[in-house]
C-alpha cells in the first residue's frame, strides 16, 4: 500500500477514457476530478505533517516499486495521447466533447506528463533522463529540462528566476512572463554551456535546437497522419499542460524571495523558500511535489522520502484547491499576502514585482 496508493493516479487516465467512449460531460472526467473532487475530498482530509524515520526511508529508497511507478508513466501519457488522436480523427464528438476531451488530455499531459518528468530529470542515470524528455515531449516543453534543473534551482526565490511569482503578480501576468523568459533561459544556460567547453552554438551540440526538431518533427508527424484539425487540437491539449505546470510553479514560490550575501551570491536555498502543502490527497496524486519545500532544500531526495520541515509556508489546502484560487486574482491575494505579511514578522522576504 505504501507504493500502490501513488498509483490513484491512474484515475485520470481512466475517467479520460470513459469521456471517449461516453461523451457528454464525462469527457471534462479528468478535469473534474482533478479540479472539483479532490480539492473537496481535502477539506474532509487533515494535512499530515509526519516524517518517516530512518528505517522506513531506506527500504523506500531500496523498493524499485516506486522508480517503476514513474517508469509506467511513459506509455500511460502516449497511449493517452495516441487514444485521443485516434478518437477524435475517427469518431464524432460535438463541440463541447471536443473541449472536454482537450482539457483533460492537457491535465494528463501536465499532471502526470511534466511532473514525473520533473521528478526523472533530477535522476542520474541516462535512461531516467531520455524518459523525462520524453514526457516533455507531448507538452512541447522540452526546454524546461534545462532550465529547470541548472536555472530554477539555481535562481529560485529571487528576480533572476522567471518560474518565481512576485508578490500582488496575477497568475495571467505571470504565465506569460514565465513562458517566455523560461525559454530564453533555457537558450542561455545552452548557449554557456557550450562555450565553456569551446563547442558551436549553433549546432547539434545544442540541445535546444535538437530539442525544438525533435518538437517540430512530432508536430508535423502528427498533422501528417491525424490531419490539421487533430494537429490544431492537439496543440491545444498542449497549451494546456504546460500553463498547468506554469500554474504550479506559481503558486510553489509566490512571494518568497532570498536575500544576498555578497553582489554575486544569495543565500542558500531554505525550506522556507517555498511553499509547502502536506494535503494527502494532493501530495499521493502529484507523487508528493507539494511537498516542495524540502526538494529546493535536497534537491536529490527521491519523491517516495520528502519530509516536512517546521519552518516552511504552509498553503492553506492541496495544490489542485490552490491551483482554483490562483486563478482569480482577488481571492489569491486575500488569502495569501496575510500568509505572507505574517512571515514577513518573522524576518522572511517578500520577493515584490
Amino acid at each position: 500500500m505504501r507504493v500502490l496508493k501513488y498509483a490513484m493516479v491512474f484515475i485520470l487516465p481512466v475517467l479520460f477514457v470513459v469521456g471517449i467512449k461516453f461523451g457528454s460531460w464525462w469527457s471534462f472526467g479528468p478535469v473534474i476530478f482533478a479540479f472539483g473532487f479532490i480539492p473537496l475530498l481535502e477539506l474532509f482530509f487533515a494535512p499530515s505533517s509526519k516524517n518517516i524515520d530512518l528505517a522506513e526511508k531506506e527500504m523506500r529508497l531500496e523498493d524499485k516499486a516506486y522508480d517503476l511507478l514513474l517508469y509506467s508513466m511513459v506509455p500511460v501519457v502516449y497511449f493517452t495521447l495516441l487514444l485521443y488522436l485516434f478518437a477524435i480523427t475517427s469518431l464524432s464528438f460535438s463541440t463541447t466533447e471536443l473541449v472536454g476531451l482537450t482539457f483533460s488530455l492537457g491535465v494528463i499531459l501536465g499532471g502526470m506528463g511534466i511532473n514525473v518528468a520533473h521528478e526523472l530529470g533530477h535522476r542520474q542515470t541516462d535512461r531516467e533522463k531520455v524518459m523525462a524528455k520524453a514526457l516533455l515531449l507531448p507538452s512541447a516543453y522540452m526546454h524546461f529540462f534545462i532550465e529547470h534543473n541548472r536555472g530554477h534551482h539555481k535562481n529560485v526565490s529571487t528576480h533572476e528566476d522567471p518560474a518565481s511569482a512576485r508578490l500582488n503578480e496575477t497568475l495571467y501576468h505571470f504565465w506569460v512572463r514565465s513562458v517566455v523568459y523560461s525559454f530564453i533561459s533555457a537558450w542561455n544556460l545552452e548557449k554557456q554551456r557550450l562555450q565553456r567547453v569551446k563547442e558551436p552554438v549553433w549546432s547539434l551540440k545544442n540541445e535546444m535546437i535538437r530539442f525544438q526538431l525533435i518538437q517540430i518533427a512530432f508536430w508535423v508527424l502528427i498533422g501528417l497522419v491525424f490531419g490539421g484539425v487533430s494537429l490544431l487540437l492537439y496543440t491545444g491539449a498542449a497549451i494546456v499542460g504546460f500553463l498547468t505546470l506554469e500554474t504550479v510553479n506559481y503558486i510553489e514560490h509566490y512571494g518568497l524571495a532570498r536575500n544576498k550575501v555578497s553582489d554575486n551570491r544569495y543565500k542558500r536555498v531554505e525550506p522556507i523558500h517555498s511553499w509547502n502543502s502536506n494535503h494527502i490527497v494532493g501530495r499521493v496524486m502529484l507523487f508528493e511535489l507539494s511537498r516542495h519545500s524540502d526538494h529546493h532544500y535536497k534537491p536529490g531526495n527521491k519523491y517516495q522520502v520528502l519530509e516536512h520541515h517546521d519552518n516552511s509556508p504552509q498553503m492553506p489546502t492541496g495544490y489542485p484547491g490552490m491551483m482554483l484560487l490562483s486563478a482569480l486574482p482577488p481571492v489569491w491575494f486575500f488569502t495569501m499576502n496575510k500568509r505572507i505579511r505574517g512571515k514577513q514578522k518573522e524576518s522572511l522576504p517578500v520577493q515584490t514585482a
